[in-house]
């Protein structure tokens, strides 16, 4: 006969037993052995189960979905096609042609799509969680509006595609631009303002010029297509895509035009360091001059400045003057940090007037 003696205490349970020792020490382990086995199992499901509930929480890894427009997040890269999730893990397909270059930058592919003035062939993104950024996204809807297939690679890929230079993880394969020609536009200003460039080498300058004659109001911007950069994806990255936006006109001959436009009765403006010599041409402070006229600012190139036969042609030269004493091999300032507060100054002459 046996008699049980059963409490609950901490989470235990205390069997006292008067008789059979034996069965009472195999009856222990085995519950010992139940519960180490019960636990493990139980701990293994829980992680299983938080896997699961993750998964199905965020299924497209976004980062503060709310900030997102539901379009937006419709068009997802997962969501676009069953075509472009097979190509996603290919090596980029690229059109071997002269014909066609690698815009890079988000802001540039995004003018590029929008303003449509380029062919555009295969917008190319980085895969991964970085390429559901809503700027991303949307440079992904203006391509898949317009039917653009869209590919995913990986960052060496686009590495590659753009020699190393900064691609925001976005590359849009598409044909050039090149400078649009001489047209019969006629500007509504009474007293509008051309940006003349002299041999402007450098595409970081000539992207942050256009930049600034965007941001500013400039009119028109024309340039000799001698000895000048072209217009590269590193001019269209440079400008924050203001290339995409704003036409650059091309002119084989550059004073032909300043005479012509001389001739209708147009200032012609050019710049010069603030010592530099110039015999018979009146030089002003950039801060004194007033725009009563339709003018053209002539703008020379890194290191030379305007060439003798245009600053032949310049009725008044203007200049910036320093804040202080300039010690020698720091007398002037980059090309296009100078062209943006000749403009500034020239442009906002016209308010006060």
């Amino acid at each position: 006969m046996s008699i049980f003696s059963c409490a609950s205490k901490r989470g235990f349970l205390f069997i006292r037993m008067w008789r059979f020792p034996k069965a009472l020490d195999s009856h222990l382990a085995y519950h010992k052995h139940n519960r180490v086995h019960n636990t493990r199992r139980s701990s293994k499901s829980e992680v299983s189960e938080g896997r699961r509930l993750d998964q199905k929480a965020s299924p497209n890894k976004l980062q503060n979905p709310r900030r997102i427009s539901s379009e937006l997040q419709k068009l997802a890269l997962e969501d676009f096609s069953s075509e472009c999730e097979k190509t996603s893990r290919r090596k980029p397909s690229l059109e071997s042609s002269d014909q066609h270059e690698i815009v890079f930058g988000v802001a540039p592919c995004r003018l590029a799509l929008t303003q449509a003035r380029r062919k555009t062939l295969k917008l190319f993104v980085k895969d991964g969680e970085a390429s559901q950024r809503p700027a991303l996204l949307k440079v992904c809807e203006e391509a898949h509006q317009r039917r653009v297939p869209i590919q995913r690679v990986s960052k060496k890929d686009l590495d590659r595609m753009v020699l190393g230079r900064v691609h925001q993880g976005v590359c849009l394969q598409a044909t050039p631009l090149s400078y649009l020609t001489e047209d019969s536009e006629q500007s509504s200003k009474s007293t509008p303002l051309w940006l003349i460039l002299d041999g402007i080498q450098d595409p970081m300058n000539l992207g942050a010029i256009l930049r600034s004659a965007y941001f500013l109001g400039v009119d028109r911007v024309a340039s000799s297509v001698h000895h000048s950069c072209p217009l590269t994806p590193v001019v269209s990255k440079a400008s924050a895509g203001i290339m995409e936006v704003m036409g650059v006109y091309g002119y084989e001959d550059l004073e032909a035009m300043v005479r012509v436009k001389a001739a209708q009765g147009w200032r012609v403006v050019g710049t010069v360091a603030a010592e530099a010599p110039v015999s018979g041409i009146p030089i002003t402070p950039c801060s004194d001059f007033r725009m009563t006229m339709p003018t053209l600012l002539l703008i020379g190139g890194e290191g030379e400045g305007l060439s003798q036969k245009l600053l032949a042609l310049c009725q008044t030269l203007v200049t910036i003057p320093a804040g202080r004493q300039l010690l020698p091999g720091v007398e002037s300032l980059n090309v296009s940090v100078a062209t943006g507060i000749l403009l500034h100054s020239l442009l906002s002459s016209t308010r006060t007037t």
